[in-house]
């Protein structure tokens, strides 16, 4: 049987480094190894700052979900120091990071995801030509429309926030601005662009109709737009079998506020939904260039093995709950969510499922956004008092486009003593653990085709893609 490696890399459509180590027998992924070759060590240059100091460092790990690190350090501010953010606050909060994430969705589909389809290994496909025309990269007509509707979705972030990204709207108490009447017409003014945008592009009918969407196979009769280009070449290539995950999900609940987060908070595994335990968290070191054992985050460590001895093979920890590997995303919220699209795809998992549980989360987000919009009152207090004690702990449990990011902050004598991170990528592409199980996306990818000519290829693409990773993120 023929057998060969391949080292594919570094998939550099988004921050950062990405090198993955395939096995190949029989022209298919026998194994894959993942790694992270970029270590950034942003948690030991927090080490002995001012705790406040998170809040202007976090963010700058990465430029394209830096509201999510804002929104996490925040978060883990407030629970060491104790304080609960204004409700109006946590509002324009949600507001914020919900749009970057809206951005981050659209940016993935139509500059990431969809250009791989306009490759010529696929010119003889019925679709090629109008995928060709709509996504061939920097002259599709698609990306060019979706880079100005999501410049002027980012308007609502520079009105509220100031600049994006690395703003410091987001504080532990709530928002720095109050927005006035004024500009809550301003904000549903761009929604309303938002909306028309997704509305004639991207899905080509009513917001409402995607969202309400129960089924595999009404998703897959979906007739207008981008979407329906997409399901044609999902059905077609058969990606609804392609890249099987782990079919366990995790989500920390997206955008908390008095009455619980907008998207559930829990885990989804063994065919059914349940409580999230946090303590049951904990990063396994054992193919990863770290020092120390394995650890919950808020007892953990980073010690980079500079040494980079074997059988490490990664910068990447990696994150286990209950010793388990979860898939994260925005696919992994509505499952754990309960939508009854996502429910429908979720026992397996696919490189269909992570890109239409982003397509519908991008509708569902919309509608959300244009009810909370129209529920702040200008009059009411966007900020809390805040203090921190000189010793005591706090995490901020987020949800990034990406999936769920924590931020584990312990402070000592008023200082940051330990401050460990775990990004969603982190959880999607970390390597093997101590009992040598791979991670998801490792997984996710054994079983694909590779032809004898590929050097790079193309279905291993769309798996990994299928995921978003922002390697920047992973290792920090």
């Amino acid at each position: 049987m023929n057998r060969r490696r391949l080292i594919v890399g570094p998939f550099n459509r988004v921050e950062g480094d990405l090198e993955i180590r395939l096995e190949i027998s029989g022209g298919r992924v026998s194994a894959a190894y993942a790694n992270s070759p970029l270590f950034r060590g942003f948690e030991r240059i927090l080490q002995g700052k001012d705790p406040r100091d998170a809040l202007t460092i976090t963010p700058r790990i990465c430029g394209i979900c830096s509201i999510s690190q804002s929104a996490a350090a925040a978060r883990a501010l407030a629970a060491a120091g104790g304080t609960r953010p204004a409700p109006s606050g946590e509002k324009v909060a949600a507001l914020l990071h919900a749009v970057e994430n809206m951005a981050d969705h659209l940016t993935h589909f139509h500059l990431f995801f969809m250009p791989d389809f306009a490759r010529p290994c696929y010119s003889g496909r019925v679709w090629y030509d109008r995928v060709r025309r709509r996504f061939t990269a920097i002259g599709g007509t698609a990306a060019r429309r979706a880079i100005e509707a999501r410049a002027s979705l980012l308007h609502i972030v520079g009105l509220l926030g100031g600049k994006w990204p690395h703003t410091l709207a987001i504080q532990p108490g709530g928002v720095t601005r109050a927005p006035t009447r004024r500009d809550l017409l301003r904000i549903q003014t761009s929604l309303r662009a938002f909306r028309r945008f997704l509305e004639e592009a991207l899905f080509g009918a009513p917001l409402e109709d995607f969202a309400a969407l129960s089924g595999v196979d009404a998703l897959m009769r979906w007739p207008g737009g981008d979407a329906g280009l997409f399901v044609e070449i999902a059905a077609d290539l058969d990606l609804a079998s392609a890249g099987p995950g782990p079919g366990r999900y995790l989500s920390f609940g997206a955008y908390p506020g008095r009455d619980g987060p907008l998207f559930a908070r829990g885990v989804w595994q063994d065919g059914g939904l349940s409580a999230l335990d946090e303590s049951l968290i904990a990063e396994d070191l054992g193919h990863a260039w770290m020092q120390g054992e394995t650890a919950h985050p808020a007892t953990g460590a980073t010690l980079p093995d500079e040494a980079m001895r074997d059988p490490a093979y990664s910068w990447c920890k990696a994150p286990r709950l209950g010793g388990r590997v979860m898939e994260t995303g925005a696919f992994a919220r509505q499952v754990v969510d309960g939508h009854p699209l996502a429910l429908a795809l979720a026992p397996a998992g696919s490189v269909l499922a992570r890109v239409a549980g982003r397509l519908l989360e991008l509708a569902r987000t919309q509608i959300a956004l244009e009810e909370l919009v129209a529920g702040i009152e200008p009059e009411s207090r966007f900020m809390e008092a805040f203090g921190l004690p000189k010793s005591g702990q706090g995490a901020g449990l987020v949800e990034a486009a990406r999936g769920a990011l924590g931020h584990w902050l312990r402070i000592e004598d008023g200082l940051i003593a330990s401050y460990q991170i775990i990004a969603p990528t982190t959880w999607n592409f970390s390597p093997r653990d101590s009992a040598d199980i791979p991670g998801a996306v490792e997984a996710a990818l054994v079983g694909a085709p590779v032809g004898d000519d590929e050097d790079t290829p193309v279905m291993v693409q769309h798996i990994v893609r299928s995921f978003d990773p922002c390697m920047v993120c992973t290792v920090h």
